[in-house]
C-alpha cells in the first residue's frame, strides 16, 4: 500500500513537456541499435549471427555495474541543479558522439568489425546511463500522488511513441536510401542524423526540468551496498515489477532485432521496416488517454493485464502472415502497438509508485539506486533478445553476407526469422501476464470524511 501523502503536487505543464522530451533519447537508444545493429553487422560487417548477438548483448551487461553506481551517486549530489540533471547533462554531452562512431566504424569485416562495434557501444551504453537512470527517477519525486504520476508518465509516453516513430521509421530510410539495403556510407548518415536528434532531445530535457518540483525525501540513503541490496531484497513491489519489465522487454527486443529480417525475408521487402514500425508506434501517439482512463478504471494492474493479452495476442496472429501476406502482418502490428503502449506506460508508471511508496516508508532519498537497478537487470535481461534471435538465425541456418555479395538464404533460415518474430515473444508475454498477478502495490486508501459536528 502506498503511503497517503500529505498534499498532492500538480507538475506543471512546461515541465511536464520538458520532461517527456528527455523520452527522445529513450526512444531512439532503444530502437536504432535494437532495429539495425544486428542486422548492419550480419549484412554489411559479414560478423556472424551468433557473435554480433554478443556484441549486442554483452555491453548491456555493463549496465549491471554502472547503472547502480549512477544510481546512487545522483541520489548523494549536492549542487544548484539537484541531484538528477547535472548527470543528464553529462549524458547528453557523451551520448551523441559514442553513437554515431557505432555506425561509423572504419572499414572492418568479421571479428575485428565486431570488436570495434563492442567498444564503441559500450561507450554508448555507459554514456546513456549518466542521463536515463537519474531521468527515470524524477517522475517518483515530482510528486506524491499515485494517478498524477500515471497522467506525467503519459507525456513520457508520447514522446517515446514520437522518439520511437521518428527513430524506426527515419533511421531506416536514411540507412537504406542507397539502395534497397543501403550502403556504409549511408549507415553513417544516419548515425549522424541520430546522435543530432539525441543532443537535442536531452538538453531539452535537461533545460526543461530545470523548474520540477521535487517531493522525495531530502536526505540521501547514506548506508553501503549492503544495507541498500538488504533493503532493496524485502521491497516485492519492486522485485516483481522488475521481473515484469525484464520478462516483457526481452520479447520487445527480440521483436526489435528480428524486424528487419521480417521485412526482408518473411515479407519479401526490406524498406517495411518502415512501415511495420509505422503500425506499432503509431497507438502510442494515439491511445495514452484511454490507457490512463482504463488505469483509473480496472487499477494499474489490471490496465496491466489487459495490455499485455493484447501485446501477446497481436504478436501470435503475425504467426500466419505467410498464409495471409503484408496486410495482415500491418493490422497483427497495429494490436501489438497497442498494447506495447499499454505495457510501458504502466511499467514506468508502476516504478515510479515504488519509488514513491519506498520514499515514504523509508524516509530516505534512494530513488537513483531503485531506478539504476531496475534500468541495469531490464536492460541487460532485454538485451538478451539479440542474442536469442541470433541463435535462432544460426540454428535455422542463416548465412552472413555482405552488399557486394549477396546470398539466398535457406528455407529453414527464413523459418527461423518468423519464429524469432512470433512464436517466441508471444510466449514470453504471455508468461508475463502470470507474473503481473504478483505485484501486489495498490493506490492508498481515501481518508475517511469528517463526522459531522
Amino acid at each position: 500500500m502506498i503511503a497517503p501523502a500529505a498534499a498532492v503536487t500538480t507538475v506543471p505543464r512546461s515541465v511536464r513537456l520538458g520532461y517527456g522530451v528527455g523520452s527522445f533519447c529513450t526512444a531512439t537508444v532503444g530502437a536504432v541499435p535494437g532495429l539495425l545493429l544486428l542486422y548492419y553487422m550480419t549484412n554489411f560487417l559479414a560478423v556472424p549471427a551468433w557473435l554480433a548477438g554478443v556484441v549486442v548483448t554483452a555491453p548491456k551487461v555493463w549496465d549491471l555495474v554502472v547503472n547502480p553506481l549512477v544510481g546512487r551517486w545522483s541520489d548523494r549530489t549536492r549542487s544548484r541543479l539537484g541531484p538528477r540533471r547535472p548527470w543528464m547533462l553529462a549524458g547528453a554531452l557523451t551520448l551523441p558522439v559514442a553513437f554515431f562512431l557505432v555506425f561509423a566504424g572504419p572499414s572492418l569485416r568479421g571479428v575485428p568489425a565486431a570488436l570495434y562495434v563492442g567498444a564503441c557501444f559500450m561507450a554508448a551504453a555507459t554514456a546513456y546511463a549518466l542521463f536515463e537512470v537519474p531521468y527515470k527517477a524524477m517522475p517518483g519525486e515530482m510528486t506524491h500522488d499515485y494517478h498524477e504520476r500515471t497522467s506525467l508518465l503519459q507525456w513520457r509516453m508520447i514522446f517515446i511513441g514520437a522518439g520511437t516513430a521518428i527513430s524506426g521509421v527515419l533511421a531506416p530510410a536514411i540507412a537504406g536510401s542507397q539502395g534497397a539495403q543501403g550502403t556504409l556510407a549511408s549507415y553513417r548518415m544516419m548515425g549522424l542524423t541520430i546522435a543530432v536528434i539525441l543532443l537535442l532531445a536531452m538538453l531539452g530535457a535537461f533545460f526543461g526540468t530545470a523548474r520540477a518540483p521535487m517531493t522525495g525525501a531530502p536526505e540521501p540513503d547514506r548506508g553501503g551496498w549492503r544495507e541498500q541490496f538488504a533493503a532493496i531484497k524485502g521491497n516485492s513491489a519492486f522485485l516483481w515489477i522488475t521481473v515484469l519489465a525484464c520478462t516483457q522487454m526481452l520479447a520487445v527486443s527480440m521483436m526489435l532485432a528480428a524486424a528487419p529480417y521480417f521485412a526482408a525475408y518473411t515479407l519479401g521487402d526490406p524498406r517495411s521496416t518502415q512501415t511495420l514500425f509505422a503500425a506499432l508506434v503509431g497507438p502510442m501517439l494515439l491511445t495514452m488517454p484511454l490507457w490512463v482512463r482504463l488505469a483509473r478504471r480496472f487499477d494499474k494492474r489490471g490496465a496491466m493485464i489487459l495490455a499485455a493479452l493484447m501485446f501477446g495476442g497481436g504478436t501470435a496472429a503475425a504467426m500466419a502472415t505467410p498464409l495471409f501476406g503484408a496486410l495482415y502482418a500491418h493490422v497483427a502490428i497495429l494490436l501489438v502497438g497497442v498494447g506495447i503502449a499499454g505495457v510501458q506506460l504502466l511499467l514506468f508508471s508502476m516504478l515510479a509508485d515504488v519509488v514513491a511508496a519506498d520514499a515514504a516508508e523509508t524516509g530516505k532519498r534512494r530513488a537513483g539506486v531503485l531506478t539504476g537497478l531496475w534500468t541495469a537487470i531490464e536492460s541487460g535481461v532485454s538485451s538478451f533478445g539479440a542474442l536469442i534471435f541470433g541463435i535462432i538465425l544460426s540454428i535455422g541456418g542463416f548465412v552472413e553476407s555482405e552488399p557486394s555479395r549477396p546470398v539466398r538464404q535457406p528455407e529453414s533460415a527464413v523459418t527461423a526469422v518468423l519464429i524469432g518474430q512470433t512464436t517466441v515473444p508471444a510466449v514470453i508475454i504471455f508468461i508475463s501476464v502470470l507474473i503481473t498477478l504478483k505485484y501486489r502495490l495498490r493506490p492508498p486508501a481515501a481518508p475517511a470524511p469528517a463526522a459531522s459536528g
